[in-house]
């Protein structure tokens, strides 16, 4: 059944993934998201729905881990904070390669380097544009809410499973460490191994006498063959692009001005928004909830619409480029940033929306 809690965003991810039937989390404590592999431990889920949570030795060592379990046809996952996600970079490339789905939470953190521990928005361009190497995407959801964490927990698995390909949670430490009313969803029991075997025959669990073995790599030395893979991955990727784009529209029906923005900055920019109209500015608030998918197509529905666009981030700029690309530079978009771990009040965005008028 359902249960309605008071949870940090960290916390309602580690509820989320007990809920879901989560076969496994692999991961190592970075802030400003330690709350969640802290919280699957005071849980305890192992007695409970057999879920197998374990602190690895590093970074590279809990996303192969996921690498392994996902080959298995089990729900993984693992969770980090900015340079923690830079060490498993490599694997998420790997799991890509190998279309093997799992689930990969990053709670950013200001940088560059260690940076501070503060929030930032400023691993859009790692995280959406690839990251590791080769031609390849990850799903990218966006939360804005405690709630959001939780459901995206669901959506990032389903997701990942029905296009074979690693999902990515891209939050940071305002929306991890702030406190709101979460409902959780009702306890999902975990697959038998014969239930997987029969939903994804992908899967290595061992080789049948009624099929061949199944191997799951993401080598090939033969170029061409290379080459056919890399297609159908993009092919998969335009799939992705026309079925599961996910956005928020608030008071953009008659808006003048557009404040396009994610996650915290979009918390940020909906108070702004509200503010603005009691001073009759007519501005509206665009939120992708999906960074990849971008809503392309949608945010160019506006080009002819608004007077400009204003793009608010936890960073020196970086969404701003798929923004303007969304609507071929038809009207003008200017970018709102705070850089380092410095959160911007909604105050600060209203007088930046102001020199737009």
């Amino acid at each position: 059944m359902e249960e309605i809690k008071l949870l940090k965003g960290n916390e309602a991810i580690a509820y989320a993934a007990i809920r879901y039937g989560v076969d496994g989390y692999f991961g190592y404590p970075i802030t400003p998201q330690s709350e969640i592999m802290e919280t699957l431990m005071e849980e305890k889920p192992w007695k409970t729905t057999g879920m197998v949570v374990l602190q690895a030795e590093s970074e590279i060592a809990s996303i192969s881990m996921v690498y392994g379990g996902a080959a298995c046809g089990k729900k993984v996952m693992t969770s980090s904070s900015s340079p923690g996600i830079s060490l498993k970079q490599e694997g998420i490339s790997y799991m890509a390669g190998a279309e093997l789905p799992g689930l990969i939470i990053n709670v950013m953190r200001g940088g560059p380097g260690l940076g501070t521990i503060q929030p930032s928005q400023a691993d859009y361009f790692q995280t959406v544009k690839g990251g590791g190497h080769g031609d390849y995407k990850s799903i990218v959801l966006a939360p804005a809410s405690v709630q959001e964490m939780a459901d995206h927990v669901t959506l990032g698995f389903d997701l990942a499973f029905k296009y074979k390909n690693p999902a990515i949670i891209l939050t940071d430490g305002v929306i991890g460490q702030m406190m709101e009313k979460v409902i959780l969803p009702p306890q999902r029991i975990r697959k038998t191994e014969e239930e997987i075997r029969k939903e994804y025959p992908w899967a290595t669990l061992g080789k049948p006498d009624s099929r061949k073995s199944n191997i799951i790599t993401s080598v090939e030395l033969n170029s061409f063959l290379m080459e056919q893979r890399n297609l159908r991955f993009q092919a998969k990727y335009r799939s992705i692009e026309k079925n599961e784009v996910l956005y928020e529209e608030l008071f953009c029906e008659d808006a003048d001005y557009l404040i396009v923005a994610f996650g915290s900055a979009a918390r940020i920019s909906q108070k702004t928004i509200e503010i603005a109209r009691k001073e009759g500015i007519k501005a509206g608030l665009f939120r992708p909830i999906t960074l990849y998918p971008f809503p392309m197509r949608e945010l160019n529905l506006y080009k002819d619409k608004v007077k400009n666009i204003l793009v608010v981030e936890l960073n020196a700029g970086q969404m701003i480029e798929d923004v303007k690309l969304a609507v071929e530079c038809q009207v003008p978009v200017k970018h709102y940033g705070r850089l380092g771990g410095t959160i911007p009040t909604s105050q600060e965005v209203l007088k930046e929306l102001k020199k737009q008028n």
